[in-house]
């Protein structure tokens, strides 16, 4: 054997520069699966079985094409990385080792041990996946005392020429987010198409039997497992959701409603993270199609925004600040994250419907994410690094390198505003306006104490009243903070008091 070339279970990129010069003759590729991947943080069976799913579909393309490949399954004695890595290298004794740069700090961390107590040459390659490299950030954030993600994405417009007229930003502005903040209204989401499925086929149904018995205590519901798991089958749900749900995407990216998991939004953030689907492929994609009058430019644009601009800006700042980030905690929080984000058992609707979604189908959108969990979480007070754990075992699309800098900076500011500007902190008004949550619930989105008030109106008040030094500080706050001086002193120990009462018991007496 000449190389070992190692595939991790989210470098599943047929075009990788892992396989440039690869030769059938002398190479092999390595993939391992490893129960340390579902267990260092408790894995919810749906990602679990997608990860799994996908490598193997991965591995059998590349032997269709004759390729040697030494696959360890789940089945095999070693529980960690490293040490199938280790055990590997000693029982092929390739010449040399070529791998693509991991996507997660310890993960680059653990290989590079392996590699250098073995002795063995090695050679670690850029991710051609991403359209920004490490090195590009880097200038990028050179001489910056903030960092924001606005400025970055005008740079990657103009450098890959997307959505631009000449030196212009087409339609004459950068961002049309102030556009696509609707919500539904009383009569609830327009007629729309759900996305395409992917119902499992043999290799899948193999892999949620051998995870249905190998991680039965884990969370999640397997019954209802449709995600694309092979390029073919992403490159099927790109084209169903530039066909069918693009045009409707902007109006109604933020809007949630019971029981609508999809809505407009897209599905596709897993077989990117997997690198199954070339983000490069996606932006060509929506941009046809504003080309062509098949979706206006608010829509497309929102879209592209969150794959050329925030996706790339997300893994910039994650390698820009880890190994340090992961420990940050700026707020102070001090709370555990509530037994119910495993079980959705509470009965505030909103929480509900998204963490019995979530344990379902491994999904949540964006804001649902934010505005929901995160920020009952963030207002709450709970350990960042128990959200961050959390998020990162319950959804598919879920990679350390884009999930951990959305919640330890978007959704919870722990970085102290690193990734936002400022907090994303808001009382139950906010889903009631955006949502049919409300209608129904036990709890008074208007109210702030007494048996019927919204914990997320209590705890917002709260969280106002506890960080109202830094709050006023930020021009974007500012406002919000001075809304707290019309409390009188009483209303003050009041809120203060049920905001207690729901962190000892996770939800006011009645």
């Amino acid at each position: 054997m000449r190389n070992l070339i190692l595939i991790l279970g989210d470098q599943l990129d047929s075009q990788s520069a892992a396989f440039d010069d690869f030769d059938t003759t002398m190479d092999v590729v390595w993939m391992a699966e490893v129960s340390e991947e579902s267990t260092k943080v408790w894995s919810s069976k749906v990602r679990i079985v997608l990860f799994l799913s996908a490598m193997r579909h991965f591995c059998e393309g590349l032997r269709k094409r004759k390729w040697n490949v030494a696959y360890r399954e789940l089945t095999d004695h070693a529980e960690t990385f490293s040490s199938a890595l280790a055990e590997s290298i000693t029982e092929l004794r390739p010449t040399k080792i070529i791998f693509v740069e991991p996507g997660e700090w310890h993960v680059k961390q653990s290989i590079l041990a392996v590699l250098e107590s073995s002795g063995i040459a090695w050679e670690m390659r850029e991710d051609r996946h991403f359209l920004c490299s490490r090195e590009e950030f880097t200038k990028h954030a050179q001489g910056r005392k903030q960092f924001r993600m606005e400025y970055f994405y005008r740079e990657m417009r103009r450098k890959y020429d997307v959505l631009m007229v000449e030196d212009a930003p087409a339609g004459g502005a950068w961002n049309f987010d102030s556009e696509n903040r609707k919500s539904f209204g009383k009569s609830g989401p327009p007629l729309h198409r759900a996305p395409l499925r992917f119902p499992p086929d043999e290799i899948t149904r193999a892999v949620i039997d051998l995870v249905s018995i190998r991680f039965a205590d884990h969370p999640g519901d397997l019954h209802a497992f449709d995600w694309p798991v092979t390029a073919e089958q992403a490159e099927q749900a790109l084209s169903d959701f530039i066909t069918y749900r693009l045009s409707e995407f902007g109006d109604w990216q933020d809007a949630l409603w019971t029981a609508e998991p999809w809505l407009f939004h897209s599905r596709l953030s897993a077989a990117m993270n997997l690198k199954l689907l070339n983000p490069r492929v996606v932006i060509a994609a929506a941009e046809s199609a504003y080309k062509a009058g098949h979706a206006p430019l608010a829509a497309v644009e929102g879209f592209i925004r969150q794959i050329l601009g925030w996706r790339e800006y997300v893994r910039g700042i994650y390698w820009h600040h880890m190994p340090n980030y992961i420990t940050l905690n700026e707020l102070g929080a001090d709370q555990p994250l509530p037994q119910f984000y495993w079980s959705g058992d509470t009965d505030m609707a909103c929480l509900h419907d998204a963490l019995e979604q979530t344990l379902r189908y491994g999904y949540a959108h964006h804001i649902q994410r934010l505005m929901v969990t995160g920020l009952y979480a963030l207002l709450l007070g709970v350990r960042p690094n128990e959200v961050h754990q959390w998020y990162l075992a319950v959804y598919v699309d879920a990679v350390e390198w884009v999930e951990l800098p959305n919640t330890i900076g978007m959704s919870q500011h722990a970085d102290g505003g690193i990734m936002a500007s400022k907090p994303y902190a808001a009382s139950g008004k906010y889903i009631q306006r955006m949502s049919n949550y409300c209608t129904g619930c036990r709890y008074d989105p208007a109210l702030a104490t007494g048996p019927k008030a919204c914990p997320f109106t209590t705890l917002y008040w709260d969280f106002l009243l506890q960080h109202e030094d830094r709050l006023r500080k930020n021009p974007r706050t500012a406002m919000q903070v001075r809304s707290i001086n019309r409390l009188s002193g009483d209303q003050r120990q009041a809120i203060q008091e049920q905001a207690e009462q729901i962190r000892t018991n996770n939800l006011p007496k009645s």
